[in-house]
């Protein structure tokens, strides 16, 4: 492998992982401080492509898909939760897993109603279309490195809400000691709210500026959800740092296992998890 083939690899394991990361962050936001086992987070990565494809469609833009596909998104993370979330806060985690699961099959049989069973393509923005020349013969998309750029950012907008404002001061407090918070005037049912919603919205964001990429298929939120649960694990639940420290290392070590060894490239990652858990059990960073 030659530099620029090794620079392509590279960049592209930090784009999957930081994609990894927009989708696990609001996992482990909603498990780790609402404690809920949300095995249907994956469904709203693929609602998000679903939407990308339709209102990219009807816009014939994916820059004016991205907004209303947010709303829509933060919109559908409100009704569930007061609809379905709430009520699982003081119950066993048996009974989280049995609604979330539910709802998986509720949202495949809708997204078979409504978008049918085949693989849907979305156009790339003709604004970053273009491909950046590395040699006479490798180029690097410049999409992908603005799907980069813009999972940093986002990156860098949940450090600030969670560190530096009063809601992140709240939604700490709570996941803390829920009861002492409540006992200084926090609303924390408003706070959980808040915080489903917004992890609704990251996977559905996520979903959206993958589909150029991915296309859009049936069952890719299970796919994407199974890959989460391990940036999870390994980066220590209810750390959003740790999910971006670990989405990165599960992106280079499923990138480059491809490559290098592509017979025991499915199993790389599990490798990792097994070798941080024996390491840290706790995972790489505590809540």
């Amino acid at each position: 492998m030659d530099f620029y083939s090794f620079l392509i690899q590279l960049l592209n394991g930090v784009q999957y992982g930081l994609l990894l990361f927009l989708v696990a962050s609001g996992l482990t936001l909603v498990f780790g401080i609402m404690g809920i086992i949300n095995l249907a987070h994956g469904s709203f990565y693929m609602v998000g492509a679903y939407l990308a494809f339709s209102l990219a469609g009807l816009t014939g833009n994916l820059f004016t898909a991205l907004p209303l596909g947010i709303g829509v998104s933060v919109l559908l993370g409100f009704a569930l939760e007061w609809l379905f979330y709430r009520h699982l806060y003081a119950r066993d985690h048996l009974y989280q897993v049995l609604m979330t699961y539910g709802l998986i099959l509720v949202f495949e049989e809708l997204r078979s109603i409504i978008w049918g069973d085949d693989v849907h393509g979305v156009a790339v923005p003709d604004l970053l279309s273009a491909s950046l020349p590395l040699t006479d013969n490798l180029s690097y998309p410049v999409y992908r490195l603005a799907m980069s750029g813009v999972c940093l950012l986002i990156a860098g907008g949940l450090y600030g809400l969670i560190k530096k404002t009063r809601l992140g001061m709240m939604i700490r407090a709570g996941s803390s000691n829920r009861e002492m918070a409540e006992a200084l005037g926090v609303n924390i049912k408003r706070v959980y709210t808040v915080v489903f919603a917004l992890g609704v919205a990251l996977a559905a964001f996520a979903g959206m500026i993958a589909a150029p990429v991915s296309s859009v298929y049936p069952n890719m939120g299970a796919q994407v959800l199974i890959i989460c649960f391990v940036v999870v694990v390994i980066g220590g639940i209810g750390s959003v740092w740790g999910a971006l420290l670990a989405a990165i290392l599960i992106g280079l070590t499923d990138t480059f296992g491809k490559v290098l060894l592509p017979d025991y490239a499915g199993m790389s990652t599990y490798i990792l998890m097994a070798l941080v858990l024996l390491w840290r059990p706790e995972g790489l960073f505590k809540r």
